[in-house]
């Protein structure tokens, strides 16, 4: 009987926590109260009479006897493991109870922590370091032969073998989108799970916090994921490479980072892209190659287990199985299905599988309903456990079973091998980095090694010191290009809408009134507008005159693109003051409505101008005759060149109404039809064919070139004619309401450009060295923007270089951390494996 009890009661033991080493005191201290017991109180066999024990002696006797033993034995020891059971039950809430206890403190700690935040700064957490090195080394470019060697937890499985599950589970919310069979993981997420005094989820790139205790947010969270996922998938693929970062933050966590790769499947099937399957395959090895990443088996506990095909693609990357934990999901389900429990013993001892592992986990996560909260869940898994006749039956230990024991083991395995590999990759990092230093002394020995971030920086302040120049701009710079500007864009209307058709009037009356008129209309409808385009484009031109020209011989055009690209977006968000218009057509009316010239010299650049007006007309006009008609016989004698045959016939047509202009100098601008008629007639006389249309197009041109001929001699007879306009003389032959005008136009250009150069240097100059100050900051925070603005080898050498040396650091610094090397005699918490 004592030989049984001792063999019984360390299989019970068995069952507890192997850390709860008051459970197993109690076990021991049962097996020595069980020993005295024997040795102070002999059986009551011994303790009868001779008669008694002769009776006994008889074969009837001796079966009964025998029977009665048998019976009481297996009683006792049922009563004996239930006991062990119920001790273990009361000793377990117990460390429960304490473990709780020690969350709220730890919770009330870290939460003085975090208002004291804005008072002093806090130092980034072991795990946050570790979490920001593994993104920064998911984008840096391993050219240089240098591998990210550095540990996480790598969670591959089946298709809805539970990973997800078992995840959520471990980060205590129910984070990730779910579906029915379907793929959901369509892109692998890493999960940075550390303490915190609220139970929070954030992205790399986000500033925004969910909070997980929130039905709202972890809605929200799971549809931003799978948002996420979808927008990662490129066109015409099922999965992505690309990861997405989350950090959750929350008491109790087990610090570690786990990444969620999609699930293995066999068969690909309708609406996945045809490499699905390969994709997969490729991106779990991808992960799984790295000799220091822990390896998260899934295996679904409810299927059999010939149709698991992570278990092979595992073995093959971790034959010795020194990295890979083993993890059995849905045992509930595999308890009622399975029709010998020994199989999912087999399971969990590592004899079914050809993988080895370093440990072996079975779990239970939720009865399959995505409602379920993670607390309800862990009730239901710690209900199941304690009933279930796998624990009773001996086939798994007790520190094998719960999601809660796994995340102890993970994290712990985890910072193990942190350990290891973390001195041994900053030596690569540092080896790379002289690799990068030699490189760029060699290319570019008499520049720094400025990375895209402090370029950016540098061309900034050229920025903004170009822009601030705007405003040395002199007063009389900006009128003159204002003024020139101008009269450029409104002068073909002048000439042509105003001038000629006023100028064939009879009388200086009817001169006058046609030219009030149309500057009334040009006022109110077009100059305005006109005036602050012209405003808005000198700006603009003045603008990127500062910002391209290079003021030394030193100049880089590495910023050539980025400076392009600032003033283009500037340029497009700036908006002229709307009420610019309306008070610059009440100046332009008043300036436009004055005739009185005060003095003669303000007479005489009136005449000035006009003549310059009109000569360049008259050039333009010429040009325009000389391509009507074709070169002259210099031109054909000197260069060896012909007319055209239309050009022939423009020539003869121009020929014979010259001859009709100098029969009448005073003939109006347009052609009678009996004129039209003549000339075509004389002109076929002579053999020569003509189109009434061809013989208008040529007057047109002809009568032109005659009446600007006419207006510059005027110009010249009224350099003598101020005298006159100053008495109010009335003489037909120096009537000069020609020069008032052009006056006039004169004086409307200097006001306009007064104001508008009051209103560049008083306010349009300031707002786009606002919009350029914006621009830059908008630029700064896109990093896909300084990428594709700032390029070149150069740049990428000392991007890499910058990379290398942050990483080397940060790794150097994770070394020197206290929690990397306990101190000996420590003991982590749960569990070894």
């Amino acid at each position: 009987m004592r030989q049984l009890k001792m063999a019984v009661v360390p299989c019970i033991c068995a069952v507890l926590a192997p850390e709860s080493l008051l459970v197993s005191s109690l076990c021991l201290f049962a097996v020595q109260n069980e020993e005295e017991c024997a040795v102070l109180s002999p059986p009551s066999s011994f303790a009868g009479s001779p008669g008694d024990t002769a009776f006994r002696a008889t074969d009837q006797g001796s079966d009964r006897e025998k029977q009665f033993k048998k019976a009481s034995d297996k009683e006792k020891v049922d009563q004996l493991q239930e006991e062990l059971l119920r001790t273990q039950l009361k000793y377990q809430r117990m460390l429960e109870r304490l473990e709780k206890e020690n969350k709220e403190l730890r919770k009330i700690v870290l939460q003085r922590d975090d208002k004291g935040i804005h008072q002093r700064k806090l130092k980034k957490s072991l795990i946050d370091m570790y979490s920001e090195v593994l993104d920064t080394l998911s984008d840096y470019d391993a050219s240089y032969n240098t591998h990210d060697h550095l540990p996480r937890v790598v969670v591959v499985g089946d298709q809805s073998a539970g990973k997800t599950s078992v995840l959520e589970m471990i980060a205590q919310a129910r984070i990730f989108p779910r579906g029915s069979g379907e793929m959901m993981t369509r892109s692998p997420v890493k999960v940075t799970l550390s303490e915190g005094p609220h139970h929070v989820a954030l992205f790399k790139d986000s500033s925004r916090e969910f909070d997980l205790t929130k039905k709202e947010d972890l809605a929200a969270l799971r549809n931003e994921i799978e948002i996420r996922m979808r927008k990662s998938v490129s066109e015409g693929c099922t999965v992505s490479a690309e990861t997405i970062s989350l950090s959750v933050k929350g008491p109790g966590l087990q610090r570690m980072v786990l990444v969620d790769l999609p699930g293995v499947i066999s068969t690909v099937t309708s609406g996945m892209a045809p490499d699905t399957k390969e994709t997969i395959f490729s991106i779990s090895k991808a992960y799984m190659q790295n000799p220091n990443a822990i390896i998260l088996c899934i295996q679904d506990g409810s299927v059999d287990a010939e149709r698991s095909i992570v278990t092979d693609l595992v073995s093959q990357m971790d034959p010795q199985g020194k990295r890979t934990i083993f993890v059995l999901t849905k045992v509930d389900l595999a308890e009622k299905n399975v029709a010998s429990p020994s199989r999912i013993q087999q399971i969990i001892e590592g004899k079914l599988f050809p993988m080895k592992a370093l440990g072996y986990f079975a779990v239970v996560t939720g009865k399959g309903n995505t409602s379920e909260s993670i607390e309800s869940i862990k009730e239901y898994e710690e209900e199941f456990f304690q009933n279930s006749k796998l624990l009773k039956n001996c086939m798994l230990k007790a520190h094998q079973v719960t999601t809660r024991n796994l995340s102890l083991a993970v994290s712990d395995c985890f910072w193990k091998m942190v350990r290891e590999s973390v001195e041994q990759q900053a030596d690569a990092f540092k080896a790379t980095r002289f690799n990068l230093e030699t490189e760029w002394k060699n290319n570019y020995p008499r520049l720094r090694e400025l990375d895209r971030n402090e370029l950016f920086e540098k061309a900034k302040n050229e920025i903004l010191d170009e822009v601030i120049s705007l405003s040395q701009v002199t007063p009389k710079h900006w009128e003159d290009m204002l003024q020139q500007s101008l009269w450029e864009r409104v002068s073909t209307h002048v000439i042509e809408n105003i001038y000629l058709p006023a100028a064939q009037t009879m009388n200086s009356g009817t001169f006058n009134t046609t030219v009030d008129i149309k500057l009334k209309q040009w006022t109110d409808k077009q100059l305005p507008n006109k005036a602050v385009e012209v405003a808005w484009g000198t700006l603009q031109e003045e603008f990127s005159r500062f910002m391209t020209e290079e003021k030394s011989k030193e100049h880089d055009d590495i910023f050539d693109k980025l400076k392009q690209a600032v003033k283009e977006e500037s340029i497009k968000r700036h908006k002229w003051n709307e009420g610019a218009e309306d008070s610059l057509r009440v100046i332009q009316h008043n300036a436009l409505e004055d005739r009185s010239i005060s003095d003669k010299q303000q007479w005489d650049a009136a005449i000035q101008f006009m003549e310059e007006t009109l000569r360049s007309r008259l050039k333009d006009t010429e040009s325009v005759i000389e391509d009507m008609v074709g070169p002259d016989w210099k031109k054909r004698w000197l260069y060896w060149v012909g007319r055209s045959k239309e050009q022939s016939i423009r020539n003869e047509t121009k020929n014979e109404l010259e001859k009709m202009m100098r029969c009448n100098d005073e003939h109006p601008a347009y052609l009678a039809n009996d004129e039209v008629t003549t000339v075509r007639k004389n002109l076929e006389a002579r053999g020569v064919a003509v189109d009434p249309c061809l013989i208008k197009d040529t007057w047109h041109q002809v009568y032109r070139r005659h009446f600007l001929k006419n207006a510059l001699g005027h110009c010249n007879l009224c350099r003598r004619g101020f005298y006159y306009y100053q008495r109010h003389f009335v003489d037909s032959e120096l009537e000069c309401n020609d020069v008032v005008l052009f006056w006039r136009i004169q004086r409307m250009l200097a006001i306009t450009a007064n104001t508008l150069r009051q209103q560049l240097t008083n306010t349009e100059v300031r707002r786009l060295e606002k919009n350029v100050k914006e621009v830059l900051e908008d630029f700064a925070e896109d990093c896909e923007k300084k990428m594709k603005l700032l390029t070149g080898k150069r740049v990428q050498l000392a991007e890499d270089l910058s990379l290398c040396c942050n990483i080397q650091w940060t790794l150097s610094h994770l070394g020197c951390f206290p929690a990397l090397h306990p101190k000996k005699g420590f003991r982590a918490t749960f569990p070894v494996l």
